[in-house]
């Protein structure tokens, strides 16, 4: 099979097409902290609980996940588009600057965990699979910390965009539902 190059513009393109949930990746321990925003979580095994998280190896958390072998794992809520911006390098900010504006715990394995998130989830390394720029991390989770909140943020075609569970619940119904019409609101 004769192999076609693609375009990093036209994978970049199609990959824009897909709904993202928006987490930060929390790495490191003490004042020797980092973290980034992700799109790239994944469950991975409900037994043992499990996900998976794709990581840029120049990265400056993956030497610290690599270094500590644990991660954290902060499912961001609606009204959390700042601290989205801010662990995506909007502002320049880096390493532990990124964690001011926010509260933040330590977690059982020493990572901060975002006090207020959708989900926080504790997260030991069990295996990192590099692969061409990225390392797929494996990671068994410790501790999980739920909120009853419902909005979440979400990243689609380059722009970041609430997902509210009440609003964006009835929306799906009437679109989903064969012989239901949506309804201008």
């Amino acid at each position: 099979m004769t192999e076609i190059p693609v375009s990093s513009a036209d994978f970049r393109g199609a990959m824009r097409h897909l709904t993202g949930g928006v987490s930060i990746i929390t790495a490191g321990r003490g004042k020797d902290i980092t973290g980034m925003t992700v799109t790239s979580v994944t469950s991975f095994s409900v037994d043992p609980p499990t996900l998976l998280v794709s990581i840029n190896r120049d990265a400056s958390s993956f030497p610290l996940i690599r270094r500590y072998g644990a991660f954290g794992v902060n499912i961001l809520a609606a009204d959390q588009l700042d601290i989205a911006e801010r662990f995506a390098g909007k502002g320049g900010l880096k390493g532990a600057d990124r964690f001011a504006g926010a509260q933040w715990v330590t977690s059982v394995s020493g990572v901060p965990l975002l006090v207020g998130a959708l989900s926080s989830i504790d997260c030991e390394v069990e295996d990192i699979i590099e692969r061409h720029s990225h390392g797929i991390v494996i990671g068994r989770v410790r501790d999980v910390r739920n909120l009853t909140r419902n909005a979440a943020l979400a990243y689609w075609h380059g722009q970041y965009v609430a997902i509210d569970h009440e609003e964006n619940a009835a929306r799906l119904v009437d679109v989903s539902v064969p012989g239901r019409h949506v309804h201008a609101r």
